[in-house]
């Protein structure tokens, strides 16, 4: 890359996409989160945390705080309209769970809306580029249900989706925009997890690239099967290929000693990397793994749990018939595979099952099939349930809300080429044109 392009970071959740994107070498200006606990962990990892992978030139006016997009935009809002021009990639992960098939799919969630802040962001900064990760339900419109039209309704019309509204958006703020769906698995990230990425880029630079707005995807795959060959990593990263060293068989449990656990946990000791996989997540990492934490299963649970790794399917979700012979009511439970990528990591520990022993995933676990490094650490509480649950972001759901940085890197990199094109051609539109010398004589 010819320049450190710069970044700003809006719900950032704990930095899954701040720290691909350092990785593919940009540099950070700000970010922001509404979650205590989310910015505590993005703080810890990508501000405070000595050597790390990137570092922000953060504005003196904003406080490093959990801030909520609103408070931004009403109390800063001139403050970031002074930015503009030192901006060149406003990345953004607006919540998805109104989207999500994996939960409820509610139209009148307020989180929908959430991406009408950003489009004012981006309307006060006008970076160069933005991209978008959200589930792929947002390109979908919501069904209406259980609703009576008192006017006649166009059976003709088009449903609207919230992508659609916000390209909409976009597109009068000045920008294109387009949107593929990608598998996180193809660019080395043990997981099949489908997300719809959209990219777009200021109306003025995109015509200098070469096919438009959809010349970014074409160079997201270049970049993905780079990234793959630079990193030694195989065109398929197996669940096994990602944990198979964090299994607790023949290995001593020692009492988990973090200090936001609640005591009589354990977790296992760690004796090393086997795969290259593993060995490029330990890389850098020294000292005693952090979010090793074990559940505290009962017996009846454990043995529930390895019947049905005996007897069911693995690498599926199990069905209706699967679940009422465990006595399951949970709607989503995945008995891993060792041999493929792990099903999407969700919000809910009890979601996957490991695919050799009795027991859910650990949030160290989480993090390996979402690509974070081991050296990134989680802050705030493991779990949390009830009302609370759509309000705090504890570490399991920071790990399951996240952008895979692998997947961040590739994005980062693809970014960082499309606008080095648009310089070169713009650098090469200025040249002056220079005629061949005239014969004389």
């Amino acid at each position: 890359m010819k320049k450190n392009y710069v970044f700003a970071d809006l719900f950032s959740g704990c930095g899954g996409l701040s720290l691909g994107l350092a990785l593919a070498g940009m540099r950070g200006r700000f970010a922001i989160e509404r979650d205590e606990m989310a910015f505590r962990t993005f703080a810890a990892n990508l501000l405070e945390r000595r050597g790390a992978a990137t570092h922000f030139d953060w504005p003196g006016w904003l406080e490093k705080k959990a801030w909520d997009i609103q408070e931004l935009l009403e109390l800063h809002g001139n403050d970031l309209v002074e930015l503009r021009g030192t901006i060149d990639v406003l990345a953004g992960g607006p919540p998805c769970q109104g989207f999500s098939f994996a939960g409820r799919r509610n139209e009148d969630d307020p989180r929908n809306l959430l991406f009408k802040k950003y489009v004012e962001v981006v309307e006060a900064l006008q970076p160069r580029a933005i991209v978008i990760e959200n589930v792929p339900g947002m390109r979908v419109a919501h069904a209406r249900r259980n609703v009576v039209d008192l006017q006649p309704v166009d059976p003709g019309a088009r449903k609207v989706s919230f992508y659609d509204k916000l390209v909409e958006s976009l597109s009068s703020a000045g920008y294109h925009v387009d949107a593929m769906l990608v598998n996180s698995s193809e660019f080395g990230v043990p997981q099949k997890r489908s997300r719809l990425i959209a990219i777009g880029v200021r109306k003025d630079l995109c015509n200098w690239l070469d096919g438009g707005i959809l010349r970014a995807f074409k160079l997201l795959e270049e970049e993905r099967v780079e990234q793959l060959d630079f990193l030694g990593l195989a065109p398929v990263v197996t669940a096994s290929d990602a944990i198979s060293d964090l299994e607790t068989a023949s290995r001593p449990l020692v009492d988990c000693l973090d200090p936001e656990s609640p005591k009589r946990f354990l977790e296992a000791t760690y004796e090393g990397p086997r795969t290259p996989y593993q060995e490029l997540m330990h890389g850098g990492h020294e000292g005693p793994m952090d979010s090793m934490r074990l559940a505290r299963h009962t017996d009846e649970v454990r043995g529930r749990f390895g019947s049905i790794l005996k007897e069911c399917r693995k690498g599926v979700r199990m069905d209706d018939a699967s679940r009422q012979t465990y006595g399951l009511k949970k709607h989503r439970i995945y008995p891993m595979s060792r041999d493929e990528p792990a099903p999407t990591v969700t919000t809910l520990p009890d979601d996957i099952l490991h695919y050799n022993e009795p027991r859910i995933l650990t949030v160290r676990e989480y993090a390996r099939l979402q690509s974070f490094p081991d050296w990134f650490a989680f802050k705030g509480k493991y779990t949390t349930g009830g009302s609370r649950r759509t309000k705090e972001c504890p570490r399991y759901t920071q790990v399951g809300n996240a952008v895979p940085p692998l997947l961040a890197r590739a994005i980062g990199h693809a970014l960082a080429r499309l606008l080095d094109e648009v310089s070169l051609a713009q650098r090469d539109a200025a040249k002056p044109i220079v005629l061949p010398a005239l014969a004389t004589g």
